[in-house]
């Protein structure tokens, strides 16, 4: 039987980084525009792979800074913004959920407030164009104190909402390894007190005990990656049971050295789990992979199209968009798999 069209599957893209979701094509086109000089892992079509240690995060990080230093002016965050709602309507992504610290961008747009303000704009303008409901999640780095996370969750508190182009949620990224996560709660308390989810990063770079720590403090809503919960079976039993949503993306995985090689991705394990699962493309500027690329990995790993499709209605049952919305997207889904 010939396996069906991934492009045709409705589904939600809920792990995407701001700056990571550049398409190659336009960073070469805005680093000749300004005479900056890309790193070489940059210039290739090569996926981004380094060791998962401290000296492969910092390889990491270097390339996305240099991606970033890129972003200097309103019509280019605008244009990022636009064309991650173009290359997920492509793969039949009905709704994305960006991730973004305004704080990187402020200084050439006049502040955090207007940063933000561009990508809520802009949100709102391409959810109407594309059909592909965008909505915005405003995250603080482990890399900044604890108090900037503060500040961020005071600003995306006065943009709360559940309409495309608002701020839906709150989250946490970077080096998992960097600081106590109970430090940042009180950030997420006062997002959660304005009504937004909580999504930080965990459970990728650090193991179960730190997931765990995470959970703990910071009562996640949806955990960003979250796969190395499969390390510890009766905490993964209680987080599926608690309903918290896993935003997998298991090229990320590969290309940072979390797992060996795709037979080692524990994908199948947290499947049958329960979980309710929502692959994501992460940062396709850097590990060359979109979010159809996840879906048809998982393909390779033996995942049947009733399985993806599975996967696809755990996406949009795990996203935050309108109960309404779900229902149809949800029949949708079942379409592709009749059809």
């Amino acid at each position: 039987m010939t396996p069906k069209d991934l492009r045709a599957l409705p589904k939600a893209h809920l792990h995407l980084h701001f700056t990571g979701s550049m398409r190659p094509e336009t960073m070469f086109e805005l680093a000749q525009a300004k005479g900056i000089r890309l790193p070489a892992n940059l210039l290739d079509n090569h996926p981004l792979h380094v060791p998962a240690d401290r000296r492969g995060w910092f390889r990491f990080q270097r390339a996305y800074d240099a991606a970033r230093a890129l972003v200097r002016d309103e019509d280019t965050m605008r244009r990022i913004v636009k064309e991650a709602a173009e290359d997920d309507a492509k793969e039949g992504s009905v709704r994305l959920e960006i991730q973004v610290d305004p704080t990187s961008y402020a200084p050439f747009v006049g502040g955090i407030t207007p940063a933000l303000e561009i990508i809520l704009d802009e949100a709102r303008i391409q959810s109407a164009r594309t059909g592909v409901e965008v909505g915005v999640i405003v995250a603080a780095s482990r890399m900044h104190h604890p108090l900037s996370a503060r500040t961020l969750a005071r600003l995306a508190a006065q943009y709360a909402g559940d309409q495309p182009g608002e701020v839906i949620g709150f989250g946490l990224s970077n080096d998992e390894r960097n600081g106590f996560s109970g430090d940042w709660e009180r950030a997420f308390r006062l997002a959660r007190r304005a009504g937004l989810a909580a999504l930080p990063h965990g459970g990728e770079l650090c193991g179960s005990a730190d997931l765990a720590e995470l959970v703990h403090f910071l009562q996640p809503t949806r955990l960003g990656h979250g796969i190395r919960a499969t390390e510890d079976q009766r905490l993964l039993d209680r987080l599926v049971a608690a309903g918290i949503g896993f935003e997998v993306c298991p090229s990320s995985n590969l290309s940072l050295g979390i797992f060996e090689d795709e037979q080692a991705l524990p994908l199948r394990q947290l499947f049958e789990s329960g979980a309710q699962i929502a692959l994501g493309a992460d940062d396709p500027l850097l590990f060359r992979s979109r979010l159809n690329d996840q879906y048809q990995l998982a393909r390779t790993l033996g995942f049947s199209d009733a399985e993806l499709a599975q996967m696809a209605r755990t996406s949009i049952q795990a996203s935050l968009a309108s109960d309404t919305k779900k229902s149809t997207w949800l029949k949708q889904v079942d379409h592709w798999l009749a059809s």
